[in-house]
């Protein structure tokens, strides 16, 4: 179903991870130029940090701060159909999780390893209501060979971080379902998306060999379709950023069938989250034109934990 579409600001670099904040504003990471970006209302932009690599993923915690997935950087190309990462950076920085102060920038490290191994590329968090948060790490894709990715949950002052899922088919998109009891995580190359039952704040409740990763497959989508991130509604329905064919949002119910599909102009439609008042304000990035765009929404999206109430 097309809807009318917006745009509140333009000449972003590759923008990701956007934050609807209490005041009307925006943040979003651009990727290519490794900033943290506040977007105004009437599309103005300030730049909150500058961490470098690749921010990718962003999330507020409990303490007010934002949480930053940084996967260390991409090369990139730009052409006539925009911009567009292309594999590991010749400088890569190495994978990480960050966290800005939202009032002067500063950037402190929290992680850059698991208990097995360096993160390669953290891609997309969220917090649960007890103040950790689930996070994917989508590996690196170099000209020869491809990382193995991960699901990872951590606590925010930097105490603790266990690899609950490994390895995982490109892990991306990552979300809560409303009673918290369930982990949604989306596979980019593999266009599917997995459930996974949680057994308590940092575990799940493995289901046995065949599932391949202990979780349970919610859908599969046909074609072309690579998943990217993903917000859920206030209904539990998965609201997952489809990038390649049919690019735009696809809405999926928590038993797997299609609501709609929601096309939008770029092929790398990357991220939503929910805004404005009633959370009926569905921000989206157009990556690779560098656009954030707003939609009217006709379904409430979730409140999210630790910033906006419940």
């Amino acid at each position: 179903m097309d809807r009318p579409m917006r745009i509140v600001t333009e000449g972003l670099r590759f923008p990701e991870g956007p934050i609807a904040m209490d005041d009307g504003s925006v943040l979003v990471v651009e990727i290519e130029a490794g900033r943290l970006t506040r977007v105004r209302p009437d599309g103005g932009k300030e730049t909150v940090a500058t961490p470098g690599g690749g921010p990718n993923g962003a999330a507020i915690g409990p303490d007010g701060h934002c949480y930053l997935c940084n996967n260390g950087g991409f090369n990139w190309h730009e052409d006539a159909q925009g911009l567009r990462p292309t594999g590991q950076a010749d400088h890569y920085s190495g994978g990480r999780i960050e966290r800005v102060d939202l009032a002067t920038g500063r950037v402190e490290v929290l992680y850059t390893h698991g208990p097995k191994g360096p993160l390669r590329g953290p891609n997309d968090i969220v917090f649960d209501r007890h103040g950790g948060f689930w996070f994917t790490d989508l590996g690196k894709a170099r000209a020869r060979d491809v990382d193995r990715g991960g699901v990872y949950y951590a606590r925010c002052d930097g105490s603790r971080i266990d690899e609950v899922i490994h390895p995982m088919s490109f892990p991306n998109g990552i979300g809560l379902s409303p009673d918290d009891r369930r982990l949604y995580v989306a596979e980019t190359d593999a266009g599917r998306v997995w459930a996974f039952d949680l057994a308590e704040p940092g575990r799940i409740a493995r289901k046995p060999w065949p599932s391949p990763y202990g979780g349970e497959l919610v859908t599969g989508l046909p074609g072309y379709q690579r998943l990217d991130s993903m917000a859920i509604e206030a209904d539990g329905n998965i609201c997952v950023a489809t990038v390649m064919e049919k690019a735009g949002i696809n809405v999926i119910a928590p038993d797997g069938q299609l609501v709609e599909n929601v096309p939008l102009p770029d092929m790398f439609t990357t991220n939503i989250c929910f805004g404005g008042p009633g959370l009926r304000t569905a921000y989206i990035t157009l990556s690779s034109t560098g656009r954030l765009a707003a939609l009217d929404w006709p379904r409430a999206g979730l409140p999210l934990h630790h910033l906006n109430p419940r």
